[in-house]
């Protein structure tokens, strides 16, 4: 009898967590036949509402402005200018010791990532340019 009663007992604690389980489990099971979508306008339309699509433009375009006049504040780059343009003309001789290196270690069996590297590489100096160019148009 207890081996019964025990057997019951498990039985039902094993109901009562499936139970608990597919409970919580939000499944969605769809009625539509064939080969059919569901929209997703709601989400699409919510995204572009938040980064500034339509008639939310006017306060995210306030918002991007707050947050260049807040890194604005924070670079001080009128007083700190010259300590910016020696950094930036340190990393351009860093990135063209570097790309120097990478020249003259290519793998004769495997060019490829050499060439990515330099590609990189140059792709680096050229953002060092265009924050070099920022620099001296905003002082």
């Amino acid at each position: 009898m207890k081996k019964e009663l025990m057997n019951l007992f498990i039985f039902v604690a094993i109901c009562f967590i499936a139970y608990i389980l597919f409970r919580n489990l939000n499944f969605k099971f769809s009625t539509r036949e064939g080969m059919t979508t569901s929209s997703s306008t709601t989400s699409s339309s919510s995204s572009s509402t938040s980064s500034g699509v339509a008639g939310n433009a006017a306060s995210y375009g306030a918002t991007l402005k707050a947050a260049t006049i807040k890194q604005q504040d924070m670079l001080l780059i009128s007083k700190y200018r010259s300590d910016y343009e020696t950094v930036i003309l340190n990393l351009d001789d860093l990135v063209n010791n570097l790309m120097l290196n990478a020249s003259l270690n290519v793998n004769p069996n495997n060019p490829y990532e050499t060439l990515t590297q330099l590609s990189q590489l140059n792709q680096a100096k050229s953002a060092l340019n265009n924050v070099m160019t920022f620099i001296d148009k905003t002082s």
